[in-house]
């Protein structure tokens, strides 16, 4: 086994190991980028960081995976104490600080947790083969393989009940990400699609979203989560609450004596931190988050940090802080800055999330705000919506022209992205060149 070796000065830095490249692991890399006596490894799975909010736009059709992702390594070159790994975490030794990872092993002298999270399926793991997840640019391009091939299937098959299976969507889990993908599903069959094909009426799809609890969006206030009902509804979407997934398979869905025959089944219901802190022995909580302090750290590790997916925070409103791209970003902020001044010499301070308010977006023109007691819905809603993600977007990487190009997209129902992409590569045939695509529409707003 190689171990990798930071090379020595006369005044050793500083070693600190961050796991992991989202919105937490990035911006602590970010806060210590340039600061003396500090030297900054960020390993990686994947050589890009991703703009996870935007996602199921990738999924839907709406944006290609490039509009959504930066390399790691162009984010962070100007810092001449930082270096970028491509790998994966194994396992942690905390007494010796040191990481093992796919590739050999690192020491720290502070170690920063972002893995993130993965999707949870109650103990059913069987079902992610007929339903995948939204995570990452691999499940997302899988979702939009299936939800445009179903149309395929069901233009070339003359059976009504085949054509109704293809054309039957359920989505599993009414949070943010059910409804966003249950709305863009819903806009693009009737708006979209519907003169694409001419055996099938797209507009006919059957859009299903699933929700276990007693109303969609239960994060939002009674009467945000009654808009976004209506607003789905207007696109056609149907919505089950109070209604229990008892099985998945290549069918459909079984929801107690209930079946819902489709061919498309997606997973949107619940989530699980990485099992890296479970395996190192670390304090965790029913989801695999590790318990942390107040100010992040690991209890009897002052040197090991937590942040975003994979932290429980409990210590600001008695519950753990939700999972969502602010409180990484927040989350990993504050730990730079805690490194950074410590090495000055300065006592630690307490983690404070801001609430800076939640929003979603329920398919073109429509969505819903909440900061606080102030509330928004409808058009001004998808605005200031589309207003911060432009802004969280540029923030690291300049791409104020390609989100106006892709607004207008949006605005005017075309989706460019709509290419059925497989997973299989054949050396005998695809060295052989490809008939031009007849149905597909690339403008230069989605693909680059």
């Amino acid at each position: 086994m190689n171990t990798l070796q930071n090379p020595g000065s006369k005044t050793e830095p500083k070693r600190v190991l961050i796991i992991g490249g989202g919105f937490a692991g990035l911006n602590a890399a970010l806060e210590l980028g340039g600061v003396r006596g500090v030297e900054v490894t960020l390993v990686d799975r994947h050589n890009y960081h991703l703009f996870q909010p935007l996602l199921y736009q990738v999924a839907m059709a709406g944006l290609s995976p490039a509009d959504i992702a930066t390399p790691i390594r162009s984010l962070l070159s100007t810092y001449r104490n930082t270096s970028v790994l491509l790998g994966e975490a194994e396992s942690i030794d905390l007494p010796g600080q040191k990481v093992k990872f796919d590739f050999g092993e690192l020491p720290f002298d502070y170690l920063v947790l972002a893995c993130g999270a993965t999707h949870s399926y109650f103990g059913h793991n069987e079902w992610e083969e007929y339903a995948p997840g939204l995570k990452n640019i691999s499940q997302a391009t899988e979702i939009r393989k299936r939800v445009l091939s179903a149309f395929e299937h069901a233009e070339r098959i003359t059976d009504p009940e085949e054509q109704k299976k293809y054309l039957t969507y359920v989505i599993v889990g009414g949070g943010p990400t059910g409804v966003e993908l249950a709305g863009a599903i819903g806009e693009m069959s009737r708006f979209t699609l519907s003169k694409d094909f001419r055996r099938i009426n797209p507009s006919h799809t059957r859009v299903i979203l699933v929700e276990a609890g007693p109303r969609i969006l239960p994060m939002f206030s009674e009467q945000q989560s009654n808009r976004a009902a209506r607003d789905l509804e207007n696109l056609g979407v149907q919505i089950w609450t109070s209604s229990m997934v008892t099985n998945i398979n290549d069918e459909g869905v079984e929801l107690g004596d209930e079946r819902i025959r489709a061919a498309t089944v997606l997973w949107a219901a619940g989530v699980e931190a990485s099992p890296l802190g479970k395996s190192g022995g670390m304090d965790v909580d029913n989801r695999g988050r590790v318990v942390v302090e107040p100010d992040l750290s690991l209890q009897g590790h002052e040197n090991v940090f937590v942040a975003g997916d994979q932290a429980s925070f409990t210590h600001q409103t008695g519950t753990p802080l939700p999972g969502t791209a602010p409180v990484a970003l927040q989350q990993g902020k504050f730990i730079g800055k805690t490194i950074r001044e410590e090495l000055k010499g300065k006592p630690r301070s307490k983690f404070h999330f801001r609430d800076k308010g939640q929003m979603a977006t329920i398919g073109r023109s429509r969505g819903i705000v909440e900061i606080g007691r102030f509330k928004l819905s409808g058009f001004i809603a998808w605005v200031v919506w589309l207003v911060v993600h432009i802004f969280y977007l540029t923030g690291f990487k300049n791409r104020v022209l390609v989100v106006m190009q892709w607004g207008w997209s949006y605005l005017s129902f075309r989706r460019g992205a709509r290419l059925i992409v497989g997973r299989e590569w054949d050396p005998q045939t695809d060295s052989k060149p490809e008939p031009e695509p007849e149905e597909e529409e690339v403008p230069v707003s989605s693909e680059h």
